[in-house]
């Protein structure tokens, strides 16, 4: 199966989360963050920030909020267990914090075959902001799809 570069330009339903102080924390604890800024409020708030500030890579995680987050991926007729997750960008505009509700809105921009048709990419850019429109970052990620190639 190779992906449809009718996709390109699809918009996916938006993303909404509150972010909470103690899931920043395990965050923090789980990719080995061991500065007290993330994980203690008091110190963040002597760094300046009005609350925990959001650690890097933590925004890949919002759309995973969603009941069935690889919908998209399906709807394109793709087999989830020929996926992979290949690469991520991020482009911080605004540091995020505990409480702020963030959206996420992404687009599909780029399809492409590699390797003879054996694998995809699937490239989409995520917006993320701030309930009042501040814009907080960019992110990028490319999604692996293993296609079955006949032998020759």
């Amino acid at each position: 199966m190779t992906l449809p570069a009718t996709a390109i330009g699809t918009q996916l339903p938006p993303v909404t989360m509150t972010v909470e102080r103690g899931r920043l924390q395990l965050f923090a604890r789980a990719i080995g963050e061991d500065s007290p800024l993330y994980t203690d409020p008091a110190a963040a708030r002597e760094a300046g920030h009005p609350d925990l500030p959001v650690p890097p890579t933590f925004l890949f995680g919002i759309e995973l909020q969603q009941p069935d987050p690889f919908a998209y991926l399906r709807a394109l007729g793709v087999d989830m267990l020929h996926v992979l997750h290949g690469e991520q960008e991020f482009t911080y505009h605004r540091t995020a914090h505990a409480g702020d509700t963030l959206t996420a809105r992404s687009t599909i921009v780029d399809v492409r075959s590699k390797n003879g048709g054996a694998l995809d990419l699937l490239t989409k850019d995520t917006t993320v902001t701030r309930a009042d429109g501040t814009h907080v970052a960019d992110l990028r990620t490319i999604t692996v799809v293993r296609n079955e190639v006949p032998a020759p």
